[in-house]
């Protein structure tokens, strides 16, 4: 018997931290089925702990290193 996985969809906004609700960035599928949201911050912290039960871990904490904040105009500082 073989198990096709679905490819895991991009995280948005309305995808939320299952620790503290933050804006989620890591997706774990779990070994046991179920599945974990984490934002970047408790995805570090539990990355060890969570390799030992995850099936796949969607990591998109690159995203974040991605963004460049653009300074606001001389007048609206």
């Amino acid at each position: 018997m073989t198990t096709a996985l679905a490819p895991s969809s991009t995280l948005s906004a309305a995808d939320r931290c299952d620790r503290c609700g933050a804006q989620a960035y890591v997706r774990v599928t779990l070994t046991s089925g179920g599945e974990l949201l984490f934002c970047a911050h408790h995805g570090r912290e539990h990355s060890e702990k969570l390799r030992d039960i995850a099936i796949t871990i969607h990591d998109e904490t690159g995203r974040l290193e991605a963004v460049t904040p653009v300074p606001a105009a001389e007048e609206e500082r």
